[in-house]
């Protein structure tokens, strides 16, 4: 057994080590959304609402650099290294120097273009973009990832988030209320996480290779999954141009609260997959994948029906509480439509992550590109007409365009998930019905 794999057995049987990754993952971003939330529930009260909309805007933007300046070197490097450990150093040797350029990069795009377009506390946002070259330094946790093991990078991660909520309040406490500042003090809570990173992972790292990688074939796999990735993100946030240019700043920060609140809800699916990554691989080569596919997708999916039929009836009022303020349930609507994006979130993820698994990174680079294509149309559609909810309703559709190309492609592959066990599928609908008629008992 190497890399943390499990006892073969002719199946595919998730390891236990995927469910305890995703548990601690999971509990890790609890944590780590708890302190978003708190940041943003703190903030909404006390910033302006257009500063709180600029605010939660170039947070989206970030989220978008941390996309860039990956550029898809994490995957590639578990997929490069997830059955021969000893060749970690040197993919991460090539990683760190890709990481790095795109990091240099980013810091140009997203600090001068904040002095282009001539954005209040230019500075600091300028300050704040250098966080993310320090995702050359997180690369580190690589043996942790091929061991399905992430106990110590959850501990780091949860204690960066910690310091980014404590450098929010003490920012506040000071006086402090241009929101561009408050930028820097989430940042430097991550800057500080991602050295952390790099000092428990180099721990456990194999001997030094004597030299890097080929960067030219690493650079092949990483990029199509990077720009994949990228607008992943793009198309996750794009709606931040059209609700702050259509409808306003301020209606856009009760809009990213509710988006907010569907992060939180997607992390589960999200983690389960990321842990989920070597092993697919591995099950794959064992030509197992749709097997594996379908074991890992139907439990999540039942569990966040579950939790989106429990939300339903109190998508308003949940906004109003965590914003402090009765307009942010203007966004109530928009939150609904994201929490059945919830759901196309949970199978699109454990789809597109066997696609990654496969190796057909172009497949994924193509369900991107058409996912992004739909986002544009949706929002330039429903935006001006419908507003908030008009946005939401672009995500959903966008997510479920996600869901059925990578179903398509594992079909072209012959590793269709939905052959295996049928009858568990339909737990997802049965849980989303009883979730609802729970939430409309306990809240209604």
């Amino acid at each position: 057994m190497e890399n943390g794999s499990e006892p073969e057995t002719g199946r595919s049987v998730v390891p236990r080590r995927v469910w305890t990754s995703t548990v601690l993952l999971g509990l890790g971003r609890v944590w780590g959304s708890a302190c978003t939330l708190s940041i943003l529930a703190l903030l909404a009260r006390h910033l302006t609402g257009e500063g709180f909309g600029r605010l939660t805007f170039y947070l989206a933007v970030f989220l978008v650099l941390d996309s860039f300046v990956d550029l898809g070197t994490g995957h590639a490097a578990v997929q490069r290294s997830a059955s021969d450990e000893g060749l970690a150093h040197a993919v991460l040797r090539t990683a760190r120097r890709v990481r790095l350029l795109t990091g240099l990069v980013g810091v140009a795009l997203v600090g001068g273009g904040a002095f282009l377009a001539g954005e209040p506390g230019a500075g600091w946002i300028l300050v704040a973009a250098l966080y993310p070259v320090t995702h050359t330094l997180e690369l580190s946790t690589l043996v942790f990832k091929n061991r399905i093991s992430w106990s110590r990078p959850v501990l780091v991660r949860a204690f960066a988030s910690g310091l980014s909520l404590l450098f929010v309040v003490d920012a506040w406490a000071a006086g402090i209320r241009e929101p561009a500042v408050f930028l820097v003090a989430i940042a430097a809570g991550s800057a500080i996480g991602n050295g952390l990173l790099h000092a428990v992972g180099r721990e456990v790292l194999p001997p030094r290779s004597p030299r890097p990688a080929p960067l030219v074939p690493f650079v092949r796999a990483a990029v199509p999954m990077g720009i994949a990735a990228l607008l992943q993100q793009v198309y996750f946030w794009v709606d931040n141009l059209f609700v702050r240019a259509l409808v306003g700043t301020e209606p856009l920060g009760h809009y990213n609260l509710a988006v907010r609140v569907m992060s939180f809800g997607i992390m589960a699916g999200v983690y389960a997959t990321l842990a989920a990554l070597p092993w697919l691989t591995r099950e794959h080569e064992a030509g197992r994948l749709g097997s594996a596919t379908a074991r890992l997708a139907q439990p999540m999916l039942a569990l966040a029906a579950l939790g989106t039929g429990l939300l339903w009836p109190v998508a308003g009022p949940l906004l109003e509480f965590l914003g402090g303020d009765p307009a942010f349930a203007s966004a109530g609507e928009a939150l609904r439509w994201l929490l059945l994006a919830v759901l196309a979130v949970y199978l699109g993820a454990a789809l597109l992550t066997a696609v990654v698994a496969s190796g057909r990174s172009g497949a994924v680079l193509w369900i991107s590109i058409t996912a992004l294509l739909t986002n544009l149309l949706g929002n330039a559609w429903l935006v001006p007409t419908r507003g908030l909810a008009g946005a939401a309703a672009a995500t959903l559709a966008t997510e479920v365009v996600v869901a059925l190309g990578a179903a398509m492609a594992l079909a072209r592959s012959g590793a269709a998930p939905w052959n295996e066990r049928r009858l568990a599928w339909l737990a997802a609908p049965l849980a989303f019905v009883v979730g609802r008629a729970l939430g409309a008992a306990l809240f209604g």
